[in-house]
């Protein structure tokens, strides 16, 4: 977690220091406490827009250096389109704007809380600051030579509102959140001979400090419990698998958990049934999903969630060394279910089926929800846009479509069938774990489903919405964090009393 970018509350009323920021409309319409506080200065606002032809354009945004009649260094104006139009994830978008404009010399930074309008909730101040942070991340540790036009942002932002306390206290579990987007990007991002399953493992330990308990299963361990579906994909590596459980205990003693589980395939060459050179090295983003889950416990136990949850990754890497699995082999998962090993590739269901089954038996949740970059298949159906959701559930996938709509973490409902069960069914096993050519995001999930029994469930296949996707107003990572701020929206709508 970074603390490069502090962003504290202050009243409208507060002098500004270094950058100032205000917001106009389509109109170039300032808030009252903006216009007075810049004085003379909010001409110069017209006359710059004109030069540039602004039109206050949602987003977008005009700079002015050492503006006449006000003690600041810089004046951004930033605009909002017309204020009934705005949307509540339009206040992270421009939080997002905001940090964008800001630069290294950018050290202290006064924004207005209010457009034509008047002065924003309190909420849409603490989402104005959220952007601010999402998109201040950074992560370099690795560049020992740095350009300054790159440099990390290191600011105090005071956010002045007409409530500096509540505001405050409307931020308080957001901050929390984007520290756990952090938590999950740096994991994403991370090269894979730093980030294996042992190290992994050690990472997520360090979730004890906020009162999670947490308990890793090693070889001998999972072997006890019969996860053979995992261990076959870890058996090729040196760096043995691991998988780690995580437990907040916010609710109420004996309520069921909800549940979530992510795939941790920290580094995958496809097996034996190896991928191609061209962005091999992309595979050290596999572990997305689990990456997800650590920054989702992280999120939930800070924020002192009203909930039961648990967190559960299966950590491994997929290798071709003279061990690993072979297309043919039929393994054993721990339901007791086989399962005939047709691509190697396809890994990462064959993780998650042990995982899945386990936490399905063990703490027999409300639902649960997997999320995993399982499969191209499901870019070539929806792009980087969407996640691809499935699920045994209505409501549960009603809920997560709802989140992603206000969140900006969208997913789109995939099928699930009958019809397409049929392709994973094996001549030599019980299933085998690839459907062919066709709908291979469905078949993937057809076969995770059969993991889950009755329980309430719903698969997220983030393999376009994890590692590499278009950057954003608010993110500019490699590794996007994707999903930790969906779940922990889910659960604060639906599962916190």
């Amino acid at each position: 977690m970074s603390d490069a970018v502090k962003v504290g509350f202050v009243p409208l009323s507060t002098a500004p220091r270094g950058v100032l920021v205000v917001f106009c409309d389509d109109e170039l319409k300032l808030g009252s406490a903006s216009r007075k506080t810049l004085g003379q200065a909010a001409e110069l606002v017209k006359r710059a827009a004109a030069a540039s032809a602004f039109k206050g354009k949602n987003g977008s945004a005009i700079d002015i250096l050492e503006p006449e009649g006000i003690k600041i260094q810089r004046l951004l104006v930033i605009g909002t389109g017309k204020p009934s139009d705005l949307k509540e994830k339009d206040f992270l978008k421009l939080g997002g704007v905001i940090a964008g404009k800001l630069n290294a010399a950018s050290t202290d930074v006064t924004v207005m809380a209010e457009h034509s309008g008047g002065p924003m909730k309190p909420g849409q101040a603490a989402g104005i600051a959220t952007g601010i942070r999402l998109r201040a991340y950074k992560f370099d540790r690795y560049k020992t030579k740095k350009k300054d036009e790159n440099a990390q942002l290191r600011a105090n932002v005071s956010i002045a509102t007409n409530d500096a306390g509540k505001s405050s206290r409307a931020f308080s579990p957001s901050a929390y959140v984007v520290d756990g987007v952090e938590i999950a990007r740096d994991l994403v991002n991370e090269p894979p001979n730093v980030l294996f399953p042992e190290e992994f493992a050690r990472r997520a330990s360090a979730l004890r400090k906020l009162g999670v308990e947490v308990e890793v299963l090693d070889v001998k361990a999972m072997s006890k419990l019969g996860m053979g579906a995992l261990l076959g994909v870890a058996q090729g590596s040196a760096r043995p698998g691991r998988t780690v459980i995580m437990r907040w205990n916010g609710g109420k003693k004996g309520n069921a958990p909800v549940a979530f589980i992510g795939k941790g395939v920290c580094f995958d060459t496809g097996g034996i049934s190896i991928k191609g050179a061209a962005s091999m090295e992309d595979m050290k983003g596999d572990m997305g999903g689990a990456a997800c889950v650590v920054g989702l416990m992280h999120a939930l136990a800070a924020r002192k969630a009203r909930v039961n949850a648990v967190g559960a990754i299966g950590l491994v890497e997929n290798m071709p060394d003279g061990n690993a699995q072979r297309p043919g082999d039929i393994v054993t998962s721990m339901s007791g279910q086989t399962i005939e090993i047709i691509n190697t590739d396809a890994e990462g269901r064959l993780v998650l089926a042990d995982v899945l089954w386990h936490v399905a038996k063990k703490f027999k949740p409300k639902f649960m929800v997997d999320l995993a970059t399982l499969t191209g298949a499901i870019m070539v159906a929806l792009g980087t846009e969407h996640a691809g959701l499935f699920s045994n559930n209505d409501e549960l996938a009603e809920r997560l479509i709802r989140c992603g709509i206000e969140t900006g973490e969208k997913v789109w409902r995939m099928p699930l069938a009958a019809e397409y069960d049929k392709l994973i069914d094996s001549q030599f096993a019980d299933m085998k774990n690839t459907g062919g050519r066709y709908g291979g995001s469905i078949t993937a999930a057809q076969f995770l489903q059969r993991f889950v029994d009755d329980t309430p469930w719903a698969h997220l296949d983030i393999a376009g919405t994890a590692m590499g996707a278009p950057k954003t107003e608010i993110n500019q990572s490699w590794g996007s964090g994707y999903g930790v701020r969906l779940l922990d929206r889910l659960v604060a709508d639906h599962y916190e009393k």
